[in-house]
């Protein structure tokens, strides 16, 4: 699929851009079909916020004009587990989201992101969500088959996917041992990036799971280990489609992760973003068990239909604002 810059008069002369958009539908009405025939609520929350997310990582757009200072959301999670702890036990958001300096082939600053939650849950009943929604929704488009174009080879969407956790990942792909190589988070993240990700999922999709407790700031940690948590993302073609977890419930336990966060951005000289006040008084009422993902939707619509870069699967891309 050759990317197009589509401004107005493309929008008449790209037929095969204009399919891409109808096929686009047909995958979010797909993806709400899946939720809805499950009981699950469709919500909407804020895009404007005080607090966009803590996580080092991240950073946010601020609003200006807002009166008090503001961001738009990197993601709406405190918003939904709010809405857990009010009393709805399922629930799930198709919305847009936005992150500071993240532009390539995979990232746009604004994109649209899949988020859900169900109550008396973990995060095996996310991963199963997982591989069954992108099962489903690749054969809605694909006249049935689960079978994908992928770069290196076909890929098999079919569940169930391959579970590995990051330790043995690091070991198979990059030949290390992950307890000698942490606490070097720098070089953790550049061989995952260089050494791992492109293995992962090449012909059927894996996920890994059981990241290093510290990196993984509201998830729970695995009972059996506390060193690593239950924390997971999905690798479809060597690309990071999601990242799930079984949620922490615990506010103080919470609020011990917010501050060392706020500490490792301070030390990298980021923004210091407040901490959602509310968001912790809703864990204090008592947040349910439960399990949530929040999974790019462009990146699987580009997965589903071949395409090489994510701005080929949207209306307009950021060159064409």
């Amino acid at each position: 699929m050759a990317f197009v810059r589509f401004s107005n008069e493309s929008l008449q002369k790209e037929p095969e851009r204009l399919e891409t958009l109808r096929k686009r539908h047909a995958i979010l009405a797909a993806i709400r079909r899946f939720f809805d025939a499950q009981g699950f609520v469709e919500v909407e929350t804020p895009c404007v916020v005080l607090s966009p997310g803590l996580e080092r990582n991240l950073d946010a757009l601020e609003v200006i004009g807002a009166g008090r200072t503001k961001f738009l959301n990197t993601s709406p999670e405190y918003h939904m587990k709010r809405l857990l702890v009010a009393g709805l036990p399922r629930i799930y958001q198709i919305c847009k989201c936005f992150r500071r300096d993240e532009r390539g082939p995979l990232h746009q600053t604004e994109f649209t992101m899949l988020e859900w939650y169900r109550c008396v849950a973990d995060w095996n009943d996310l991963m199963r969500d997982t591989e069954e929604l992108v099962a489903i929704v690749a054969g809605t488009i694909n006249n049935g088959t689960t079978r994908i174009r992928g770069r290196y080879a076909p890929i098999d969407l079919t569940p169930p996917w391959e579970r590995i956790s990051v330790a043995a990942a690091f070991q198979r792909y990059a030949d290390t041992n992950l307890d000698d190589l942490l606490p070097d988070e720098e070089r953790f993240y550049r061989l995952l990036v260089e050494r791992v990700e492109p293995r992962l999922g090449r012909e059927r999709p894996v996920f890994l799971t059981h990241y290093p407790a510290d990196m993984a700031c509201l998830a729970r940690l695995d009972p059996a280990d506390p060193k690593v948590a239950e924390r997971f993302e999905a690798y479809v073609d060597g690309i990071e489609l999601c990242n799930g977890f079984s949620e922490l419930a615990d506010p103080e336990e919470q609020k011990r992760r917010f501050e060392n966060e706020l500490r490792a951005r301070r030390a990298s000289g980021k923004i210091e973003y407040p901490v959602d006040q509310r968001f912790i008084s809703a864990l204090e009422r008592g947040l349910p068990e439960c399990g949530g993902n929040a999974l790019g939707v462009d990146r699987l619509i580009m997965l589903i239909l071949g395409a090489n870069r994510i701005d080929e699967v949207m209306a307009f891309s950021e060159t064409d604002l």
